[in-house]
């Protein structure tokens, strides 16, 4: 299923938020070029794992190698993307998006107690369950049991599904004190900000003639301060991270043709 991002880069997750407020994802590494996936974000938290290769997991200007059997866990509004850095062939890279309310509804004390918490906390935008790691052992089985049981959906798989994330939950709020925290300063947050309505305005105008100029404008800075901005979270130029998203939308689009002749 292939990223679809709207206009403040914000991805459209299609689960149904009344009846199950989970989707599951898998092989969407195929259909992105360079097998690398634009930085962008949703409301949603969302968990997912290596199976056989090492990915780059980027969390805000953070970079994450997630090693083959590893899991991820990224919090709700925070900005990421994801590459594959070895192999030559694409990870299929299950994961699943899904909201809190799955666990119990927003008006609730479980909500309030154990999810709020961790929704509200900006010094912890991920959190790596690592396959070496026996301490992470438990939560790496309850993760492969969620994409077997949401890819099988057989007779009762919502409730399997539903009870491993409390369970990750639990386990996330027991531990919560103890996981590393990430302290982001204020020139962080605005660079994050300032980058988000860059790359809006990117993929905007991606069809049209643009210049370095047209993307500093979007954020009201200098086109150096863009160029800064960029480097740091995106390892490219303005110019290049736009000349990236044209090649990625034209193999989208191309992929999308050859499906349906």
């Amino acid at each position: 299923m292939p990223i679809i991002l709207d206009h403040q880069l914000r991805e459209y997750i299609p689960h149904n938020a009344v009846e199950f407020p989970i989707t599951y994802f898998h092989d969407e590494l195929v259909a992105l070029t360079d097998w690398a996936g634009p930085l962008h974000w949703h409301p949603d938290f969302e968990i997912a794992t290596a199976e056989r290769t090492v990915l780059d997991y980027q969390v805000a200007e953070q970079h994450i190698m997630l090693e083959a059997g590893g899991s991820i866990f990224v919090n709700g509004n925070v900005l990421h993307g994801i590459k594959q850095l070895s192999d030559d062939v694409p990870d299929p890279m299950p994961n699943i998006v899904f909201s809190g309310t799955l666990v119990a509804p927003e008006t609730s004390t479980i909500y309030q107690k154990y999810i709020q918490p961790i929704v509200q906390c900006d010094s912890l935008p991920f959190i790596v369950f690592r396959y070496r790691d026996r301490s992470h052992s438990e939560i790496n089985c309850l993760i492969k049991d969620i994409y077997k049981q949401m890819n099988e959906k057989k007779e009762c798989y919502e409730l399997t599904v539903q009870r491993n994330i409390n369970r990750i939950f639990e386990y996330i709020s027991s531990n919560f004190t103890d996981f590393p925290k990430v302290h982001a300063t204020r020139i962080q947050i605005n660079n994050q900000i300032r980058l988000l309505k860059m790359l809006t305005y990117v993929y905007e105008n991606y069809s049209r003639p643009a210049t370095l100029e047209d993307i500093a404008k979007a954020a009201n800075i200098s086109r150096s301060e863009a160029g800064r901005c960029f480097h740091t979270y995106m390892e490219c130029s303005p110019i290049d991270a736009l000349i990236q998203y044209r090649l990625q939308t034209a193999h989208r689009l191309l992929n999308q043709k050859n499906a349906f002749p």
